[in-house]
């Protein structure tokens, strides 16, 4: 039987909040970067294209989704933008951490090999 987000002190919660957090700082910070609405809309679901490898199988899925949203990635990125000075590649580090932002704050997690359905946060949708 799965823990409640009781019994595990509020964990879950805690970290959808943070997912929040990193959302609404992404975005704050895109947008004081003036970088424009349509950047951010065109690229913010792109990350969910790893969905994909669901095709070959739960394995293969899981680790291509978890690839994507993994803030370790966007942060590189975000680092190197800011070292060489590419505005363009920090809006993209930007819009990607906000999508994984508001991915957790929805309660989706880093996917288990089990399934889709299975993540760090617990299990997605119903029983």
């Amino acid at each position: 039987m799965e823990r409640t987000d009781e019994q595990d002190g509020g964990t879950r919660r805690l970290l959808r909040l943070e997912g929040l957090a990193l959302f609404a700082a992404a975005t704050a910070l895109y947008a004081a970067r003036q970088a424009g609405l349509a950047l951010y809309l065109e690229l913010f679901l792109v990350p969910d294209i790893a969905i994909a490898l669901y095709l070959f199988g739960r394995r293969a899925g899981a680790a291509g989704y978890n690839a994507t949203h993994t803030t370790l990635a966007p942060l590189l990125l975000a680092a190197a933008a800011l070292v060489i000075a590419q505005p363009l590649a920090l809006a993209i580090a930007l819009i990607w951490l906000a999508h994984i932002g508001l991915d957790r704050a929805l309660g989706y997690g880093l996917k288990q090999a089990t399934g889709f359905r299975d993540t760090h946060l617990g299990r997605i949708g119903r029983a």
